[in-house]
């Protein structure tokens, strides 16, 4: 094996699989991401081309190789999609129900960081082919599925 590999760090999240109920435990991300200061984030290793990413579920210490196809969502606690306070005031927040397939609703905030002519809901849905957006609430953000969204609807 080689002794050649990117550094990662671990980031506490919580993972629901299209199967199973959501589990607590740590995905990876780069320290070092090319094309901003600081480490990747968790929406970036969502967003990136591989199929597969790495957790370490919290009550075993076996690190399980995760479909992203199936991951309806990570979430981590307490965390804005947007830490950059210049991006931050610049961003529209719009209120956002995700309904789910499979039933389960999820309520929260968008930051929107659109021209305004263009700055509705369905733009922030449709303005990225990423696999994961970003719903934020006061107590986590979670990093959804788009795959996995059957509608959502503007929350005023």
């Amino acid at each position: 094996m080689s002794d050649f590999s990117l550094p990662r760090a671990p980031v506490p999240a919580r993972l629901l699989l299209t199967q199973g109920v959501s589990r607590p435990g740590q995905v990876y991300v780069m320290e070092r991401e090319p094309h901003h200061d600081g480490p990747e984030t968790v929406l970036e290793m969502l967003n990136r081309a591989e199929g597969f990413f790495a957790f370490r579920p919290a009550d075993d210490g076996d690190v399980l190789l995760v479909s992203k196809t199936h991951t309806i969502w990570v979430s981590l606690d307490r965390q804005a999609p947007i830490t950059d306070p210049a991006r931050l005031s610049a961003a529209r927040m719009l209120g956002i129900e995700v309904v789910l397939a499979g039933g389960a609703t999820l309520s929260g905030w968008a930051s929107v960081e659109l021209p305004v002519h263009h700055s509705r809901l369905l733009d922030y849905l449709n303005a990225s082919h990423d696999a994961f957006f970003a719903v934020w609430t006061h107590a986590a953000t979670h990093y959804v599925n788009r795959a996995h969204v059957l509608y959502a609807r503007p929350q005023d």
